[in-house]
């Protein structure tokens, strides 16, 4: 193995949350991490696809951005996307996690 420099190695408890909901057309399957890690975004793991995303409340009104990284075919369901991650992500405040 060629040797490697470990940027971090961290254990923390977190707190999971897992959602399935429907829209008109869509059914999705979320896991929502809390964590202290990664500035403090949640990380959202769609449990059909197995994409995810470090989420803070600017990603979430972005919905291209939501169409992009959870391959979302329409506008209207990124829309739905982001109402639902308005009420399920936490506004969280940006955490220095460098020096």
């Amino acid at each position: 193995m060629e040797w490697f420099e470990k940027l971090y190695d961290e254990s923390e408890s977190v707190n999971v949350r897992f959602v399935g909901f429907t829209t008109d057309t869509v059914r999705y399957d979320f896991g929502i991490v809390y964590t202290n890690m990664f500035f403090g975004k949640p990380l959202v793991v769609c449990m059909q696809t197995g994409r995810s995303a470090l989420l803070d409340s600017n990603d979430m009104r972005n919905l291209e951005y939501i169409k992009q990284v959870f391959h979302i075919k329409t506008l209207k369901e990124a829309e739905d996307l982001a109402l639902f991650f308005e009420e399920a992500v936490p506004n969280i405040h940006t955490i220095e996690q460098y020096d």
